[in-house]
């Protein structure tokens, strides 16, 4: 994210090693977004994260520590990180140590800040007390007149900070005008339809209106005009939000190299040593007239070896996790060398049961030797053998280091974010469900052979269908996947799961206990009549038989 990129300020928080920069980074976005740990050059690649204060909203930057020669060549990497940052930055944060003084170090950071054209802030981190805020004095030596003392993991004096910051920020750009005119137009509409003047369209799934049988596959009267109007509006707000897309896969497969191919420039820090990245990172580009967020994250390790890891690995591996939750469409890349490996399957799995868009593709195609043209047929089939599942992801194979292909990796993903998004009308629904279930119908589980009656699509991202039908439970999984597979071929859905519900009708269940109770107490009357006649015949018999007394009276 250049600031050309970017229509709102951005805010950098820079200085030496191990003062408490990512602390304060995540005091200000308001959630553990950055790792923390005591350990000098914990951060590496620059952390981006919006943010608002006193009704302004910007872009904060975590940095890696700003060192003048470092020594080792990772590090050298993490200052040009550092220098970007600053280059880019609106306001600058320089965080020093309270607790340790002014070092030379701190003398060589504000070095490098003299040069900046950003107004630089002093913040004195981990004042925590009166006798702290005083030892802050010694920072004034700096020459910067807007120096604070704070302790960022309390929270203490970041306020007094915030409001300097804001009103140092430059004015307000016309896409962030526009944005929060969006807003207010948002709020009066959600004010007019909770005061009930305005009446949403609602598709119902309450079982209790399920009354008759819908056989014909028309389903149940909905107004196609009032429920299209309702569609679009939903689209149109949710276009505030854009698409995000996260690079995932076992350490080393090329996730950040990819991302610097796709910005054409080192935005992230790539080195041939597994576990070069450690957090999430988020950038945005422009992609026709809207934005892509595009997400770096960590290798994801075996699990086992995550364990026996350092708190930074697994607090890395954590926040690849995360970063596939609030992502869209995930990219997994594989190793074109290696193949798909059971990481590979299982990262892809997880992926999968978070119900986000999955793009597989294969990276390093440039070192595959020995290619023909129908080697990356093979690789598909191989991939569809190893993992079936994944059957409804595309795969592209790509070179993250020569550019081959890279924008076709962010055009499918895009691909696969609009399928996610697609909705499919009730009685076009209906209509592949019957054609379904006249081809095949569900088979006998325990002697009972359910019955589908109609279906409904429920929400989108991941397209979830519901289907109401009698023995909803006896659905066998393999009927579910035939289900999915007319859906896909009717539909599409490229690269995103489906979630089918099954739910038993109410009407129906009603209807079956009161039949079961009529039929059972007409059991009961049929074996009392039973009984009752065979007590009678059994006094008839009595009366009719002599008795051996009146035998030997004869």
């Amino acid at each position: 994210m250049s600031r050309s990129r970017s229509p709102i300020p951005i805010v950098a928080i820079v200085g030496r090693p191990n003062v408490g920069k990512s602390t304060l980074f995540n005091r200000i976005v308001g959630e553990r977004t950055a790792i923390v740990e005591d350990r000098a050059r914990t951060t590496r690649d620059r952390l981006y994260g919006d943010t608002e204060w006193n009704a302004r909203r910007f872009v904060v930057v975590d940095t890696g520590g700003l060192e003048v020669s470092p020594d080792d060549p990772i590090e050298a990497a993490v200052q040009v990180q550092a220098r970007l940052a600053i280059a880019e930055a609106d306001v600058i944060i320089l965080v020093v140590d309270a607790i340790t003084g002014l070092t030379p170090a701190d003398q060589e950071a504000a070095d490098l800040l003299r040069v900046a054209k950003a107004p630089v802030f002093v913040a004195v981190n981990k004042a925590d007390n009166a006798s702290r805020e005083l030892d802050a004095a010694e920072f004034w030596q700096l020459g910067w007149d807007r120096t604070f003392a704070i302790a960022a993991s309390h929270g203490r004096g970041v306020a007094d900070l915030l409001d300097e910051v804001v009103l140092a920020l430059p004015p307000e750009s016309p896409q962030e005008l526009a944005r929060k005119q969006r807003e207010v137009e948002a709020e009066a509409f959600a004010a007019e339809v909770a005061a009930g003047r305005l009446e949403p369209f609602v598709v119902s799934d309450d079982e209790s209106d399920d009354d008759a049988e819908v056989d014909d596959g028309a389903g149940p009267e909905v107004d196609e005009v009032e429920a299209a109007r309702w569609d679009a509006m939903l689209a149109a707000a949710s276009d505030d939000e854009p698409p995000a897309i996260a690079f995932v896969g076992r350490p080393n497969v090329g996730k950040s190299s990819l991302l610097n191919a796709l910005l054409g420039e080192e935005r992230t820090i790539v080195s041939e040593i597994p576990g070069t990245t450690r957090d999430a990172i988020d950038t945005r580009i422009a992609w026709g007239r809207t934005e892509v967020v595009l997400i770096d994250t960590a290798g994801i390790r075996k699990r086992g070896k995550v364990a026996s890891g350092s708190t930074a690995e697994r607090y890395s591996t954590l926040r690849s996790l995360k970063a596939i939750s609030r992502a869209d469409v995930a990219v997994l890349l594989i190793d074109g060398v290696d193949g798909l490996t059971a990481q590979d399957a299982h990262i892809a799995g997880y992926v999968v049961e978070e119900g986000k868009g999955l793009v597989v593709a294969v990276n390093k195609w440039d070192a595959v030797e020995d290619k023909k043209g129908s080697t990356f047929d093979q690789y598909v089939q191989w991939i569809r053998h190893e993992a079936p599942f994944l059957d409804f992801a595309p795969v592209v194979s790509i070179s993250a280091r020569t550019g081959q292909r890279v924008q076709r990796v962010l055009e499918l993903a895009i691909d696969v974010w609009a399928e996610r998004r697609k909705r499919v009308s009730t009685g076009e629904l209906n209509r592949i469900l019957t054609s379904a279930s006249n081809r095949q119908q569900p088979p006998i589980v325990k002697g009972k052979r359910p019955k589908l009656f109609y279906a409904t699509q429920a929400s989108v991202a991941p397209p979830t269908f519901v289907f109401f039908a009698r023995e909803a439970g006896s659905v066998h999984f393999s009927y579910q996947r035939y289900l999915e597979n007319r859906l896909r071929d009717a539909f599409g859905f490229l690269g995103t799961p489906i979630r089918l519900v099954f739910r038993e009708r109410a009407g129906i269940r009603a209807e079956r206990r009161a039949t079961k109770g009529a039929a059972k107490g007409a059991k009961a009357t049929a074996k009392g009549a039973k009984a009752a006649a065979k007590g009678a015949k059994a006094a008839a018999k009595s009366r009719v038989r002599p008795t051996a007394a009146s035998k030997r009276g004869r």
